[in-house]
């Protein structure tokens, strides 16, 4: 049992992780993960010098991305033509969704990491899927909260909190099978993905002793892009879903704008979002509203720090509730209420909020920020142009309240009919 700070409401989270950003850039103990990962490696769960170096080469890397001749966005786009695919063979009968659309931003990261792209039937990304699916699920059950509030459970108890730790097990085997494959088929003037970056670095570093640039490291890295980077979308994706078809209104005012804006022969790209800003806020609110990390991933100081006239000591564990931000009255008229207008105008036109924290804020705010609001614009606005959603019950009964809400929320199950256009 250790003293634990909660910062509630926006200003109290602006003035740790914005103001005093770096003070509040460690991160806090999570006891399930940390048996499970290499907790001072990667750069979820790292600290220091590893996680400012292994932060900065994964972001330069992602940003830079102009690997092979195809930049992030061709391989979102090709992704969201999968999923269009996948979406027609199911000939407009009821389907869950749910597993299309975790196959495609999980394919995405594939793509970035490992230069492949797997068929949505393929037994090793099908094998990958599965595992990730579940583990959000064990991480966010009342389980787990109660493992990393006693964490001698752990060890000694059996429950779901083991098969998370085979899980990113399995993950760990996989990447290092990919990282062999990598190393012995390795061409310094033409990196083909991310590990290739990752190993070329490693090559420069060869005689720095100090080096973060290891094996190891690269492992961890990788299992944080996944864990980080597929479950997140994938679950916002399908709340979306479920909360179009609750509001049918937004989503005829939204395909007006599709109509408007790309037509129906040509496929979205990044560069439409600025000439619509009823889709973007669209995604925006889906985001806020669903709200999918409640509590964030836990902070730490990293010194004696005064705050508000408190004294908190090097290495105290942080919690910014992230609710309290997003469903923040002043800011949000009704935040109980899935409302695009929130995030326009009086004009209509597109309106920032510096609420707007569903990737957190400060030095730790999501690596993958870019990426995932790419994703989420390009998969949400290529359904929609294509199809019809199809509920099989009356909107108004359709439930949109989160099943679990531990490290996420997740959501109901549901099944619809994709109508083609």
């Amino acid at each position: 049992m250790r003293p634990t700070v909660v910062l509630h409401g926006y200003e109290a989270v602006k003035e740790a992780l914005i103001d005093q950003g770096e003070e509040f850039s460690g991160r806090g103990s999570f006891p399930v993960f940390e048996k499970a990962m290499t907790p001072s490696l990667g750069i979820i769960f790292s600290n220091g010098k590893t996680w400012k170096e292994i932060r900065r080469f994964s972001l330069m890397t992602l940003r830079n991305f102009g690997m092979g001749k195809r930049s992030i966005e061709d391989r979102v786009q090709e992704e969201a033509c999968s999923v269009v695919e996948e979406l027609r063979k199911t000939k407009a009968s009821p389907c869950d969704p749910t597993f299309v659309l975790g196959c495609a931003p999980c394919n995405v990261i594939c793509s970035i990491i490992f230069q492949n792209h797997f068929d949505y039937k393929d037994q090793d990304f099908l094998n990958l899927m599965k595992r990730l699916n579940e583990n959000i699920s064990i991480a966010s059950s009342p389980w787990i909260q109660i493992c990393n509030t006693f964490p001698l459970l752990i060890d000694y108890f059996p429950g779901s909190h083991k098969k998370l730790l085979n899980n990113v097990a399995y993950l760990k085997n996989y990447t290092l099978e990919k990282i062999k494959e990598h190393q012995e088929s390795l061409d310094i003037n033409n990196p083909r993905d991310f590990i290739d970056c990752f190993l070329i670095k490693m090559s420069q570093e060869k005689h720095n002793k100090q080096s973060e640039f290891t094996i190891e490291n690269l492992t961890i890295t990788i299992s944080d892009l996944f864990g980080a980077g597929t479950e997140t979308t994938s679950t916002t994706l399908r709340y979306g879903l479920l909360l179009l078809m609750k509001y049918p209104e937004v989503t005829a005012k939204v395909q007006e704008e599709i109509d408007c804006v790309v037509g129906k022969h040509r496929n979205p790209c990044l560069q439409d979002r600025d000439s619509m800003p009823y889709m973007d806020a669209v995604v925006h609110e889906i985001q806020r509203y669903i709200d999918l990390l409640p509590t964030n991933l836990p902070h730490a100081v990293t010194q004696d720090i005064k705050f508000r006239n408190y004294l908190i000591p090097k290495g105290t564990t942080i919690i910014t509730s992230l609710t309290s931000v997003l469903h923040n009255k002043k800011e949000f008229p009704n935040p109980e209420t899935f409302d695009p207008g929130h995030f326009l105008d009086d004009s209509g036109k597109f309106k920032k909020s510096d609420y707007f924290m569903p990737f957190s804020a400060g030095k730790r705010i999501c690596v993958g920020e870019g990426l995932a609001r790419m994703e989420l614009f390009l998969f949400l606005t290529n359904i929609l142009q294509k199809f019809t959603l199809k509920p099989l019950i009356d909107p108004k009964d359709i439930k949109i309240t989160p099943v679990n809400n531990g490290l996420a929320s997740v959501l109901p199950p549901y099944q619809l009919c994709f109508i083609p256009v």
